[in-house]
């Protein structure tokens, strides 16, 4: 995501900162010769507090210090300074006064006395045990992933990465850790790391828990690379061989399709938990994956959960390495600009699926019932006769926290799989521009490959994309952007498909992932037949209506998201009876609760149970299949 969202959910899948920053409260100084000291205490994590110390080198005068606002990957300002408890600043032994700022919640303000070379800065961060941010620290009693950023303060005044930090952190007893940030030493629970500038420490997360597991993934020519797992029980780490096997070859796949690497090592840290929603979010040499329990041992969540690491991966070259410039800014208050979130995330969940596919993850079925999903799902945006996909990247920030009511009119974070038809749709271009001698991957070789070399950031814009994408087949690509991304169109761009050699239909077959989504997220998903959404995910929530997609069965009967269903057809509801009446295409009263108030709707709909598959269209090649062929050496 900012990352690869994969929450299973029932919809498938400023000016005074500036003056702040470099006006008069900039001038108190800190003195950076030294180093600033970060020691993490994470012995209660267990508990879920961590308590924080920072020493600053710094001269007499106002000082303003800041709580990391705008991460990168959330695309968002999503700093939970809220969790942010105890602070307090001392210098030579004497509390300090200090003032936070009453526009920018996220500076404080104190005055450095006369004859003070150092700072001193303590607080606690404690985070709830389901907190309502989607990157918020997982912490349990058996394991924690943390986040850099939400236990330090940074001067204001320059970019992060003229910043050095040397962190130390002390873990509970006998828990052991994964992470990409150079350790200097290791004692115990003790670890003290390598000075590293601020951009590179916040892009560095630690997983540790007290079941932990290291899975070498060796690929020929790249450097170490590994899966470090922590769950919340011993057997959730008992990976399957084939897993592993799996896992090494994404990472030969990877290399082969961007044909260089840019990282000194790389490390999945997999966090196994029920605590929060699966999710992911990208970094430079690692990445913080979450997902369930026992992902890794039933075969039903691995299927689910086959294209996470994929996605996150592919981000260290687009999203790290290359990175639009809105999205590239220089600390963590700037705000970021996401208008090209679609090349960010959206090229990102293409290439992420592919590789899911290359890499024997997932089977060539599985591939096309996902793409037959994504396709389904964006066709019955209604929201996209009025919002072109480019709105749903530059306001991202508002859509990533909107509720899930209302999303067929509103439209989600489309850029991430409406994005995936549109690059696919390029993919099957350049193959046919040029006879099949080139393809997409191509351009990520001489968009995002070599050389090879240690994490750096090359920021582009929409011309650097089309430049690059006409050095390797001459096309209208603006002109193919705009009429995708920037106009609002009634209709998904399934070109990429149907160019593939394939189209989408619907019939009474259950799709594969959906049919496994939906154990998991325990609910009906009938947008391809009555067009709404149901989760029973808790007691309290059975027979939600979770939307409705305008246009089709259930919203013109007048249902809408929020209504709870009661019954069908004068018998209590649950999923096999409303799916037995679908089946029967017998008529259809629908008990809904409103709030307290209780009606029945008839909903005029024959057409049976419907889902999204793709066929072979006659006589075409299959280019899809061309395109998931792997292409690393099998290890």
């Amino acid at each position: 995501m900012g990352g690869f969202s994969t929450e299973i959910q029932m919809h498938r899948r400023t000016a005074v900162v500036l003056l702040l920053s470099f006006g008069f409260f900039a001038i108190a100084s800190t003195a950076q010769n030294a180093p600033i000291t970060l020691n993490v205490d994470a012995r209660e994590a267990p508990r879920r507090i961590f308590h924080a110390q920072l020493t600053f080198p710094v001269s007499a005068g106002p000082l303003t210090l800041y709580y990391p606002k705008w991460l990168p990957g959330n695309h968002r300002p999503t700093g939970p300074i809220a969790n942010v408890v105890g602070l307090r600043f001392s210098a030579g032994g004497r509390v300090l006064p200090w003032n936070r700022d009453d526009v920018d919640m996220y500076a404080f303000h104190v005055s450095v006395p006369a004859g003070t070379s150092t700072l001193e800065a303590s607080f606690d961060y404690v985070t709830p045990s389901r907190g309502p941010g989607r990157f918020d620290p997982v912490s349990t009693d058996q394991l924690m992933i943390l986040n850099w950023n939400v236990v330090l303060l940074y001067p204001a005044g320059k970019p992060a990465r003229d910043y050095q930090y040397t962190a130390t952190l002390e873990l509970p007893a006998g828990w052991n850790f994964g992470t990409a940030l150079p350790v200097a030493s290791h004692a115990g629970e003790r670890i003290t790391f390598a000075p590293a500038p601020l951009n590179t420490l916040v892009d560095s997360p630690v997983l540790a828990g007290a079941n932990y597991r290291a899975v070498p993934l060796p690929t020929p020519g790249a450097p170490p690379q590994e899966l470090d797992i922590a769950a919340d029980s011993a057997a959730a780490l008992e990976i399957p061989e084939q897993s592993v096997t799996d896992y090494t070859q994404l990472m030969a796949e990877a290399q082969a399709l961007f044909g260089a690497h840019h990282y000194r090592d790389y490390h999945f840290l997999l966090t196994l938990s029920d605590v929060e929603p699966p999710n992911g979010l990208e970094h430079h040499e690692s990445s913080d994956d979450r997902a369930p329990e026992r992902t890794l041992i039933d075969p039903n969540l691995r299927k689910l959960m086959a294209g996470l690491l994929p996605h996150e991966f592919v981000h260290s070259w687009n999203g790290k390495y290359r990175r639009p410039a809105g999205l590239a800014t220089s600390d963590y208050q700037q705000p970021m600009k996401g208008e090209l979130l679609w090349v960010y995330e959206g090229l990102t969940t293409y290439l992420g699926e592919v590789l899911t596919a290359r890499s024997d993850l997932y089977t060539p079925a599985q591939f096309r019932e996902q793409l037959a999903l994504t396709a389904a799902e964006m066709d019955h945006r209604a929201g996209r006769i009025w919002r072109p996909l480019e709105d749903t990247a530059v306001s991202a920030q508002i859509l990533y926290e909107a509720p899930r009511e209302w999303t067929a009119w509103r439209r989600s974070a489309d850029f991430y799989p409406e994005s995936e038809l549109i690059w696919l749709e390029a993919d099957t271009i350049i193959r046919k521009q040029s006879n099949g001698r080139r393809s997409l991957d191509d351009f990520c070789r001489a968009f995002e490959g070599p050389p090879s070399g240690p994490p750096e950031m090359k920021p582009y814009t929409l011309d650097d994309v089309v430049a690059a994408l006409n050095q390797v087949a001459p096309y209208d690509w603006r002109g193919f952007f705009q009429a995708r991304v920037y106009a609002a169109a009634p209709r998904a761009p399934l070109g990429g498909i149907e160019q593939g050699g394939w189209r989408l239909v619907y019939n009474d077959t259950p799709n594969e992932l959906l049919q496994a989504g939906e154990k998991f997220a325990h609910g009906m998903d009938l947008t391809d037949s009555l067009g709404m959404m149901i989760r029973q995910e808790k007691k309290e929530e059975e027979g939600t209506i979770v939307d409705v997609i305008p246009g089709m069965a259930a919203a013109a009967s007048g249902i809408a998201p929020g209504m709870k269903l009661v019954a069908v057809n004068g018998r209590k509801w649950s999923p096999e009876v409303l799916l037995a009446t679908l089946r029967a295409r017998a008529p259809m009263q629908l008990l809904v609760e409103n709030i307290g108030y209780y009606k029945t709707y008839t909903v005029s709909y024959d057409g049976g149970p419907r889902f999204p598959h793709l066929v072979r269209s006659e006589g075409q090649p299959d280019v899809l299949g061309e395109i998931i062929k792997p292409h690393g050496s099998r290890q």
